[in-house]
């Protein structure tokens, strides 16, 4: 029995059915608020957003109300964030189920939180690609529609982020390494066994490809 099932036999009753949808909605009012209070110059997102000196310093809130910081400030592009990360989210618990779903995410929103201890803000944006990063492990092949016109499949939109991540660990300082490693802690305790299956499995193949390959020549030069 693996730490997942042990604990959700202990807490599964704890899982928050329909996360995705409340976070969204939640977002969508963030959002709605921003606008109405703008004419008074009042930031809804300013009082919700998680910068760790005022965090620790009483508004302990803010370790939580950060994720429903809208991303952008375009209604549109809003729309079509909250529509595609809903899919992602209900799409997951559908697959692993409430609890996991629930337990997925709030390890990503403790990784964001270990994160902002080094940059000084926290952010969903990793938190939300995680959702991403864990949907294209799971389905691969499915396809999306970049740009609204071009079909592509969800692995290597993953590839060209996993390609960022390495670019940003490189070239970027400490506190920018430790960020983007915390805040991927529930994708790779989720997916860090089946990621080291594969890579296994992979060059077991292709151990067996190179044997086979030198058996054929081998046998066209006897023959030969």
């Amino acid at each position: 029995m693996s730490w997942l099932d042990k604990l959700e036999r202990k807490f599964g009753r704890l899982g928050i059915p329909n996360l995705m949808l409340y976070i969204v909605i939640t977002v969508a009012a963030v959002f709605i608020g921003d606008v109405l209070f703008s004419v008074q110059g009042i930031s809804l997102s300013g009082y919700l957003a998680l910068y760790t000196k005022l965090a620790v310093h009483g508004q302990f809130w803010r370790f939580i109300t950060f994720i429903f910081v809208p991303p952008t400030t375009s209604i549109i592009s809003l729309f079509f964030f909250l529509y595609f990360y809903y899919f992602l989210g209900s799409t997951l618990e559908n697959v692993w189920g409430t609890f996991r779903f629930n337990l997925y995410y709030l390890m990503g929103v403790i990784g964001a939180i270990i994160a902002a201890f080094f940059t000084g803000y926290g952010t969903s944006t990793y938190l939300n690609l995680s959702l991403f990063l864990a949907f294209a492990f799971l389905f691969p092949d499915h396809e999306v529609l970049l740009f609204f016109f071009l079909p592509i499949k969800m692995k290597y939109l993953a590839y060209v982020d996993w390609i960022l991540f390495a670019i940003q660990l490189i070239l970027g300082d400490w506190a920018t390494r430790a960020a983007i490693i915390a805040s991927l802690i529930n994708f790779f305790l989720f997916f860090g066994g089946d990621l080291i299956r594969f890579i296994k499995n992979k060059k077991k193949y292709g151990r067996q490809q190179r044997n086979f390959r030198r058996e054929m020549k081998n046998n066209q030069n006897r023959y030969w």
